[in-house]
């Protein structure tokens, strides 16, 4: 039995697949990423935050639109990856920091633009994580949260939260569209503009890419044959388990 904090638990999950993720065609391309770069445009003197950057995919497509980008992630691997790769990219202005989004190790009023992907579904607490995002922002700006979202239905959403804690303990919670509305709001954002997307994840890759062990890819396809047809139907659930999912993409701004 694991006694390890979810901070632990979250490194030692993400830690030893940085590669895997750096390779990840779900997570190194997409329409997300193309209308996050067109939202954010050419800012040559803007300083940006990727928060709990993984990869670095945000970075990377940041980098040249800015003066300089920080990559926040808890895992340290993570964070040699994304090192490696820029200086591999020649993109020279991408600096690293480590630790937790709820503990923000960054003055106040930092940053012109801060952007999160596929992250904050793995932090602890997700509304403290929001509330140092608008704190290191400066008046008037800009934040992009990308993430893969719940369905309102209750059914649902408990079959996507089984599957991905299945798939990777470090899981916490997909939000729903409306949580993420209404949590921005109590952290003193102003929603300026809302994309909804969906993304299909190969099941092999996608549980290769967590080394989920065999006896969790059993359980979770053993659900997937289970599941109802209301479940089957919304996440289009294919016969060699791979699925889609419902994705968000949120532009908030600091008034």
């Amino acid at each position: 039995m694991t006694r390890q904090s979810q901070t632990e638990v979250v490194a030692s999950q993400f830690g030893p697949r940085a590669e895997a993720y750096l390779a990840s065609a779900v997570h190194a391309s997409g329409q997300d990423l193309d209308s996050l770069e067109q939202r954010v445009g050419p800012r040559p003197e803007a300083i940006a935050l990727d928060m709990g950057c993984g990869g670095g995919h945000v970075s990377f497509r940041l980098a040249p639109l800015v003066k300089k980008v920080v990559a926040y992630d808890l895992s340290p691997d993570m964070l040699a990856t994304v090192t490696e790769e820029a200086l591999r990219r020649g993109l020279q202005n991408i600096v690293t920091k480590q630790g937790a989004a709820e503990d923000l190790p960054c003055p106040s009023e930092s940053f012109d633009v801060a952007a999160t992907r596929f992250s904050a579904h793995h932090w602890r607490d997700l509304p403290a994580g929001l509330v140092q995002m608008h704190r290191v922002l400066k008046p008037g700006g800009m934040a992009i949260f990308i993430d893969t979202i719940a369905p309102e239905d209750p059914l649902l959403d408990t079959w996507l939260q089984a599957l991905e804690l299945l798939r990777d303990p470090s899981h916490v919670r997909n939000p729903s569209l409306d949580d993420w509305r209404a949590m921005l709001a109590k952290a003193g954002f102003f929603v300026e503009e809302t994309t909804q997307f969906r993304i299909r994840l190969e099941f092999a890759s996608w549980v290769s890419r967590m080394n989920t062990p065999a006896v969790h890819v059993e359980a979770i396809r053993s659900l997937q044959r289970r599941a109802p047809a209301e479940v089957v139907d919304y996440f289009v659930i294919e016969a060699d388990g791979s699925f889609e999912l419902d994705t968000a993409m949120i532009v908030a701004m600091k008034e």
